[in-house]
């Protein structure tokens, strides 16, 4: 019963941030970001941010740091938005997955080209 609504408040989480993210933050180290996962540990005390930014490094890190500095705004927005009694701590991390997705394909594609 506690999975199906850790689940359901991180679905609310991610979509209000990725709302958040876009629209209320004018941090201009902040570039295309796009909220990919959230994942809140059992008891709601944690949500893990997985987010997904366009660019090298040097931006992805740029990102991060904007966005972490406004974690005490959008952890406030949160609590406007989600009706909970208390709204979790967000821990920020930048997402790789599409990145190695994207690595293996190109791997694949040049296996099947060479044959």
């Amino acid at each position: 019963m506690a999975k199906n609504r850790t689940g359901r408040v991180g679905e609310q989480i991610k979509k209000e941030l990725s709302v958040l993210i876009q629209s209320e933050l004018k941090d201009p180290r902040i570039g295309f970001v796009t909220v990919t996962g959230v994942e809140v540990t059992n008891d709601l005390s944690q949500a893990k941010v997985y987010l997904s930014v366009f660019g090298d490094e040097e931006k992805k890190d740029e990102s991060l740091k904007g966005i972490e500095k406004a974690t005490g705004f959008l952890r406030t927005e949160l609590g406007k938005r989600i009706r909970l009694r208390h709204i979790p701590e967000l821990i920020f991390k930048i997402d790789e997955s599409i990145a190695y997705g994207s690595r293996i394909e190109k791997l694949l594609g040049d296996i099947t080209h060479d044959k």
